[in-house]
């Protein structure tokens, strides 16, 4: 027996209206793929990667996240939370590429003790890519020493996992998505089937639900960056805790979980959205100021991420605009001496953020945003 879908009531069904709105409108803006694109889904990619790990204690910036997406050394990182980083980046990475796997796509115990495995295989010792042999429970973030959570026998792990996968391919089809993704979640970290690594599983699983859906890219529908917001944090283990129980209870009411969920997914659509405005205002806004200054409009692939208040590399703005290393160094060069860009560092360490003549602009398309919407207020 596994945690119950709930019955949907009106607010949910008003909320679940909502986001499906949003997401529409998020698919018709990015049809024509535009240029800033791909530097907008690694973004928020980098922000989903680092709100997970920052709930499991592993704090980086959203900087350090992209830079390590790109192949560059990570400035202020360390070596501990880079390696668990680069586990969930990969399994990220695979997730994403699942959106085309094709109608044959099958859950199954392979492909999750794979996944665990990207996110955990640096841990041999808690066995990644395997169920669990021994009895855990799950501390309260307060005090490690406090169980706030005891998971169900070992030996009842592979049963469950087996009706929990039924579940994934056959299981409440006829449920919105967000609903099947949130229960998906519950279920996973409820049952932890590993050692170690359930809570980043759960909610990539909740992201690999939303890729195989394939209306809009995944990293447009997680939740993740928003679950790692101090606050919001807190929130999430009270809400597990209470749905919960104390100890595997598939006969509790799930509709708390559900309507935090919703309401998780609601900002998050909100969050996805303004940065797709955000994005396609800035670029137009940015690429009209610096070929009126005389630059060439390519330099936008720098300026746009010092705009969101990233730190700029030079061999990530390579990358971006398919440049020689000559024209990247040539161009960041022109951009400092003409105060688009402000250089901070040495040698690797190296990095840019915005300069004066930028101000006007962020001041002009930043200004225009909205405060987000709560469904259940």
């Amino acid at each position: 027996m596994m945690y119950a879908t709930p019955t949907l009531d009106s607010k949910d069904l008003c909320a679940l209206e909502e986001i499906e709105q949003m997401r529409q409108d998020l698919q018709v803006l990015l049809h024509p793929r535009p240029k800033w694109t791909g530097q907008l889904r690694r973004n928020l990619t980098a922000r989903a990667i680092a709100g997970s790990n920052t709930i499991e204690g592993y704090a980086a910036t959203i900087d350090d996240v992209e830079a390590l997406m790109a192949g560059e050394e990570p400035l202020d990182t360390s070596d501990e939370t880079r390696v668990e980083l680069e586990g969930y980046q990969r399994a990220m990475t695979y997730i994403q590429g699942l959106h085309d796997a094709g109608p044959g796509f099958r859950y199954d115990a392979g492909l999750l003790n794979g996944l665990h495995y990207m996110i955990q295989g640096h841990h041999l010792k808690k066995r990644p890519g395997r169920w669990r042999e021994k009895h855990v429970y799950v501390s309260t973030p307060d005090d490690p020493a406090v169980s706030e959570y005891d998971a169900p026998e070992f030996e009842t792990v592979p049963a469950l996992m087996g009706e929990f996968i039924d579940w994934l391919n056959e299981g409440d089809l006829d449920m919105p998505t967000h609903v099947r993704a949130s229960m998906a979640h519950l279920n996973l970290v409820k049952i932890h089937p590993w050692e170690d690594g359930n809570g980043r599983m759960s909610r990539s699983l909740s992201t690999l639900v939303f890729s195989r859906e394939n209306l809009v890219p995944a990293e447009f529908s997680s939740i993740e960056e928003w679950l790692g917001y101090g606050q919001n944090t807190y929130a999430y283990y009270q809400v597990l805790r209470d749905v919960g129980g104390t100890r595997w209870s598939p006969e509790r009411d799930t509709h708390p979980w559900i309507k935090f969920c919703l309401r998780a997914h609601h900002h998050q659509a909100q969050r996805a959205k303004r940065r797709v405005d955000l994005f396609s205002r800035a670029w137009i806004s940015l690429t009209e100021a610096t070929v009126a200054a005389g630059l060439d409009e390519r330099v936008v692939y720098a300026l746009l991420p010092a705009f969101w208040g990233n730190k700029v590399r030079r061999t990530v703005y390579q990358h971006d605009a398919e440049l020689s290393v000559q024209q990247s160094t040539r161009d960041v060069r022109d951009m400092v001496r003409l105060g688009w860009l402000e250089s901070h560092g040495n040698a690797r360490g190296r990095y840019y953020t915005s300069g004066v003549r930028m101000q006007p602009v962020i001041k002009q398309v930043a200004s225009s945003t909205k405060q987000y919407s709560d469904p259940y207020r």
